[in-house]
């Protein structure tokens, strides 16, 4: 995958910015809106992987990527988002690619939810199953099967 122009990829978890993590999931996003600092810095140290994105002139950290996995088959890809001043530019699929393509899970069965991001993650391999999954909703989060998918328009 080619990286957009100014930006590089690094899956050092120390390289993190957990402000930049924070603000982001508390701001930017429609899932999880439920969280504490509390919850994310939980998440974030116990995460199978995490996966940055920075700006090379900067080191300035304007994405990032979140999985949880056993180890060995399985990996859920848990957040992945790009500040709104860097969207556009391919820095989702950059992320997507370095987390499931290009890292260590490269050989994982996937799984992930999103309400929007269809298209992007159908580029990946991801499908939407049949009746071979199931879900227990938490009680916390919306009816996202109410919610238009923002792409649909598009197929």
């Amino acid at each position: 995958m080619e990286m957009p122009a100014g930006f590089e990829i690094d899956d050092d978890p120390e390289r993190i910015d957990r402000d930049v993590v924070w603000t982001v999931l508390s701001t930017e996003v429609y899932w999880d809106l439920w969280r504490e600092r509390s919850h994310v810095e939980a998440q974030l140290d116990s995460a199978w992987r995490l996966v940055g994105a920075y700006e090379v002139t900067t080191g300035r950290q304007v994405g990032f990527a979140r999985a949880i996995s056993d180890g060995v088959s399985f990996a859920y890809l848990a957040d992945l988002v790009v500040t709104a001043d860097a969207r556009g530019c391919g820095l989702g699929k950059a992320l997507v690619a370095a987390m499931i393509e290009d890292g260590p899970g490269a050989e994982f069965e996937w799984l992930l939810h999103t309400k929007d991001a269809h298209t992007l993650y159908e580029r990946f391999g991801f499908r939407i199953p049949g009746r071979t999954v199931m879900e227990r909703g938490s009680p916390r989060e919306p009816d996202y099967e109410a919610v238009p998918r923002a792409d649909s328009a598009r197929r």
